[in-house]
């Protein structure tokens, strides 16, 4: 009799880092690492530490199933020699009062036995698997938050989101076929085998265990063969994965240059990959099955010649035959999941590796030890010698000195690519300053807790990226416990109400992935809605009217006046007609401030700002729009 062929498996990923777990119940790039070899068995220790905490917690769950899989093993394994007893008391001339009633009824209970303490103990062990993979991946996934901006400028989304995917389902099945499938098939093994000893002879233990050894020894060898079609597959399926979703966010992108035919044709670029690499997955699949299939035909051939033979010369009953025969069949499910759980463990220990190797990246902005809670409130914010690069074969940033008090507003202006918008990402300690200091009421940003600093500065970006969610959803996102009314007035004060009044579904309306549903201008209101709900004690305005019309820009210079009242505010503008009423101008260029000083102080001057002033109004402003009237009013 030949093993049941193994199914095919999906393609695997790669593993790594020891984290602390985190119980979600108490609500305590670069693409991730690839290894080029595949987990050896320093990787694959090195990952069952960092999963074993995880799994740990849960101890009792699992002595309580181990229990109930010990249990199933010893009824399976009482199922033959019920059976044989069964056959050696029938063996006789039939009469109805001799029929083994008992060994019958045992036969049955211990069938259902079996069954029944499988089930059992898969239902004991079901929260732990579920469990842990769901630790697993929100510890990761709150790693993801807490990495550099840096990592998410080089990551790509689709990749890392696999790797993520195909981690949790690599827990659940590492943790199955480990600890419920290797040792139960062991200790069944060894128990066969016993009892083939204890009833016959040694000949045919040794039957036994050479074509356990024989079919280990097979299998292992191919599957090693196999892993590099694993690997290539996995990349290939990762590549896809990441190829569809970058060229999906980037829809329009894709059809304003008319090349969806050249975006289907990479991706197809990555799906022959991946075909080319399961085809021969499948077909080495099949040289596995025939070989294993081989071994036990002829070990079962081998021991029921044996049995075969005792039975003819006498030494052995045709119970004892059944028995052989009933025990090599059974052994041939535990040979074939040996096989098969040595090609899942290695197939799962890459999947959670891949989803550890992103655990495994460096925070690179992190709290100190001693790191403090700011309390958040109107304050000044000092650049003091401020130096960056985000490479660093190139500074962005050549020692800037700037000062924004306490309540008054500053705006920077200057050329594209002059460093404006790093300020802002500095202040809000994405990165770290490679030179000098940043510092808020006196107190370095890197001696205050990220949690506690970004609470208190809310922005308004020139790219706004909204949630694919309804427009409510991503205006509540300033502020998530705001009530209904305190939403209501952001979004009159963004002059966003009038939109959410025109729309069938108002408030419900879904804006799609990354808001592509909603015309820039009207992006830009949500974010500027959320930013007022927020209600930050510093206000960061990076381009943030770059989007609407005039009339409209007009209104909403009002209101940032009003919701700038009181706070520190920094105004980051290409549009100078904008920046007109900040207590003070800094001109920016190549990293470094070149000018210093009010819209009239600037223009008197008659230096960068003042050429830059007047080219804009020579061209009816930087959008091409006529220059704001009131701020030629207040010249």
């Amino acid at each position: 009799m030949s093993a049941p062929p193994v199914p095919p498996e999906p393609p695997a990923p790669i593993a790594g880092a020891t984290t602390a777990p985190t119980d979600p119940a108490s609500g305590t790039a670069a693409e991730p690492v690839r290894p080029d070899a595949p987990p050896g068995d320093g990787h694959a220790l090195r990952t069952m530490r960092a999963l074993w905490p995880y799994v740990w917690q849960f101890r009792a769950r699992i002595g309580v199933a181990f229990v109930f899989l010990v249990l199933a093993k010893l009824a399976l394994v009482g199922v033959p020699l019920v059976l044989a007893d069964l056959v050696d008391r029938l063996n006789v001339t039939p009469r109805p009062e001799v029929l083994p009633v008992v060994f019958l009824l045992a036969y049955g209970a211990l069938r259902l036995s079996a069954t029944l303490f499988q089930e059992l103990r898969q239902i004991v062990f079901a929260r732990v698997m579920a469990r842990s993979s769901r630790m697993v991946a929100l510890e990761v996934f709150r790693h993801l938050h807490r990495l550099s901006l840096r990592f998410h400028l080089g990551r790509r989304t689709g990749a890392v989101a696999r790797d993520l995917e195909r981690g949790m389902g690599g827990i659940t099945d590492l943790l199955d076929w480990t600890i419920y499938t290797i040792v139960p098939t062991v200790l069944e093994i060894l128990l066969v085998t016993a009892i083939l000893w204890y009833r016959f002879d040694f000949g045919y233990v040794a039957i036994t265990l050479g074509a356990l050894a024989a079919y280990m020894a097979f299998t292992f060898r191919i599957t090693e063969w196999r892993i590099g079609y694993y690997r290539a597959a996995n990349e290939a399926d990762t590549a896809a994965s990441g190829r569809a979703v970058d060229s999906l966010l980037n829809y329009e992108t894709v059809k304003y240059f008319n090349n969806e035919a050249h975006e289907a044709a990479r991706y197809d670029q990555t799906l022959v990959r991946l075909e080319d690499a399961n085809v021969r997955s499948l077909k080495s699949l099949s040289v596995l099955n025939v070989g294993q299939a081989g071994i036990i035909a002829v070990a079962l051939t081998a021991l029921l010649w044996r049995a075969a033979d005792g039975v003819v010369s006498g030494t052995t009953s045709i119970g004892d035959l059944v028995l052989v025969n009933a025990f090599l069949l059974q052994l041939a499910a535990p040979l074939n999941y040996l096989g098969m759980v040595y090609r899942e463990v290695k197939q799962a220990l890459a999947n959670i590796e891949r989803m550890f190797a992103l655990l495994d990246e460096p925070e690179e902005v992190r709290d100190a030890p001693d790191a403090i809670d700011w309390t958040p409130r109107p304050a000044t914010v000092r650049f003091e010698g401020v130096r960056f690069g985000y490479d660093p074969r190139r500074q962005v940033l050549h020692g800037i000195d700037l000062e924004i008090p306490a309540g008054r507003t500053v705006a920077v202006v200057g050329p594209t690519g002059s460093g404006k918008s790093t300020l802002a990402r500095l202040l809000f300690r994405f990165f770290d300053v490679t030179g000098g200091r940043i510092t808020v009421d006196g107190h370095d940003l890197r001696a205050l807790t990220q949690d506690s600093l970004r609470r208190g500065i809310g922005i308004v970006p020139q790219d706004c990226v909204l949630l694919n969610d309804t427009i409510r959803t991503n205006v509540a996102y300033g502020r998530p416990d705001a009530s209904d009314a305190e939403i209501d007035e952001a979004a009159r004060a963004a002059r966003i109400d009038r939109l959410i009044a025109t729309l069938p579904d108002g408030w419900e309306t879904p804006v799609g992935e990354r808001g592509l549903k909603l015309s820039g201008g009207e992006k830009q209101r949500v974010a500027i809605a959320r930013t007022i709900l927020k209600d930050p004690a510093i206000l960061v305005l990076d381009e943030a009217t770059s989007a609407l019309d005039t009339a409209t820009e007009r209104e909403i210079q009002a209101e940032f006046a009003e919701l700038g009242r009181g706070r520190t505010t920094l105004v980051i503008a290409h549009r100078l007609s904008t920046v007109v009423d900040a207590d003070r101008i800094v001109v920016l260029d190549a990293g470094r401030i070149v000018e210093s000083g009010t819209h009239v102080e600037l223009l008197a001057a008659g230096g960068r700002y003042a050429a830059m002033w007047a080219l804009q109004q020579e061209t009816g402003g930087e959008d091409g729009a006529p220059a704001d009237a009131g701020a030629a009013t207040s010249i």
